[in-house]
């Protein structure tokens, strides 16, 4: 395939990702517009309906201007106010991401990678930019700046990572970039990247495990309060067509109750409303909006809430205790495997998960609305700190303590070489010989003098 193949191929590919992306909201909409608003009112405005919510769920800020018989309906004081929907439904940055790394894979197949790489990049962040111009309404305005860079940016990080991932997978050379990029870290001490390279390792496990249980807890409060959410569902009156697009936008916002949830079980909790908190250790929310998924949510204190704070302690220790041999192989690689170097290496994953968690509780809080919903989510800040010191504490904990099954590799990588057993020691076999013994001396009444004269002659 030469060069100009590759372009093309690979700007098709963006523009299938867009069209998907926009495309799912907006089937909805024209749904609603044909069957339910019987064609009065003009399509265009479904268009930017979709377009907005594509873009926010990206982490665009959209400014709504509500009319003032709208604003008057509400009865929220300011709503005739501009108002910033800052929170971001998730769902959406989550499809593009799924949809980059298979992009980033068909890049990496063909002769011309860094071609391909650059080019659906660049064709993704300009469809990003005419879809936020499109958009653009007196009464909902799209930022123009964040509509072309965020969504470019989640598409490319995706790709850019699943094309090198292939690419050391068949065995290529790199390109000039990423060579540039390997060869700067490769000039760095082996101790520093070994460190690295572990945090790295041990803090994604970590912050991946917190997410996969809250995910889970999400999903069995939502099955056990199946029947709140059927009656705020049944109180919507929207009808077929309404309540599948409230249906598609709570999936879009899936991923962001997924965040909220790893959030209370780290501690800091979350909010729905100002001066609202939901968290392990006291619950005191206000009125919500009719949203049937916010009836899964803890409305009161939860008598044994503070076990959740285990889950991210525990997540980190078995996540530090697994993956020890494997930290401990990439530490000795680079010839800096010792105790206080692993017990970096926990504080560094800490810190890497503790960033990790942080930057999704930021992406999963910000303003829904007016009044009380400009603040929504969690605090990034305390989410981050407060799993960054108890990833960190437990993974010590997990480089500190030797389970038996790491006995064996204890005087196998210890510096001072295999631990010599002593004879008397259990776990010695009494047949068992590690050098010649000597033998004791048969015992003679006689002189010891004459016996050694009779010996010599």
């Amino acid at each position: 395939m030469n060069r100009p193949v590759t372009a093309l191929f690979s700007a098709l590919e963006a523009l299938l990702v867009v069209a998907i992306g926009v495309g799912i909201p907006l089937v909805v909409l024209t749904s609603l517009w044909a069957f339910q608003y019987g064609l009065q009112i003009d399509w265009v405005v479904f268009w930017r309906a979709a377009v907005d919510s594509w873009l926010v769920g990206h982490g665009a800020d959209l400014t709504v201007q509500l009319s003032a018989d709208a604003a008057a309906a509400t009865g929220i004081p300011g709503a005739d106010a501009p108002i910033v929907v800052s929170l971001a439904a998730l769902g959406f940055a989550l499809l593009t991401v799924l949809m980059g790394v298979r992009a980033g894979r068909a890049a990496a197949e063909t002769a011309h990678r860094t071609t391909g790489v650059l080019v659906t990049i660049g064709t993704f962040a300009l469809l990003s930019l005419a879809l936020a111009a499109s958009a653009q309404h007196e009464l909902a305005r799209p930022s123009v700046w964040q509509g072309t860079l965020l969504p470019a940016l989640v598409y490319a990080v995706p790709v850019v990572a699943m094309a090198e991932v292939t690419r050391r997978r068949r065995g290529e050379t790199a390109d000039p970039v990423t060579g540039a990029v390997v060869g700067l870290l490769s000039r760095l001490p082996g101790q520093v990247t070994g460190i690295a390279a572990a945090g790295l390792r041990l803090g994604t496990a970590a912050a991946s495990t917190v997410l996969a249980v809250s995910a889970l807890v999400v999903s069995v409060l939502i099955v056990t309060n199946y029947a709140e959410i059927i009656t705020l569902y049944e109180g919507a009156h929207g009808g077929f067509l309404g309540g599948l697009a409230l249906t598609l936008g709570q999936l879009a916002l899936l991923p962001d109750v997924v965040v909220w949830a790893a959030s209370w079980l780290v501690g800091p909790g979350f909010a729905i409303g100002t001066g609202s908190s939901i968290s392990p250790l006291g619950t005191a929310v206000g009125p919500m909006p009719a949203i049937p998924f916010l009836g899964a949510l803890p409305t009161a204190d939860l008598t044994f809430g503070f076990v959740g704070l285990l889950v991210p302690v525990v997540a980190a220790y078995v996540c530090a205790t697994l993956l020890r041999p494997k930290l401990q192989r990439m530490l000795a690689g680079h010839g800096v495997d010792d105790m206080v170097r692993r017990i970096v290496a926990a504080v560094v994953g800490g810190l890497v998960g503790g960033v990790l968690l942080g930057l999704l509780a930021w992406a999963a809080s910000g303003s829904a609305g007016p009044g009380r919903l400009t603040e929504v989510g969690p605090d990034p800040l305390l989410v981050g700190g407060f799993a960054a010191l108890e990833f960190a504490v437990a993974g010590v904990l997990a480089m500190v303590v030797t389970p038996p099954r790491f006995a064996g590799e204890r005087a196998a990588t210890t510096s001072d070489g295999p631990r010599t057993k002593r004879r008397d020691d259990p776990d010695v076999d009494a047949t068992a010989t590690t050098g010649p013994v000597p033998v004791a001396a048969p015992r003679h009444d006689g002189d010891d003098t004459e016996r050694i004269e009779g010996i010599t002659r």
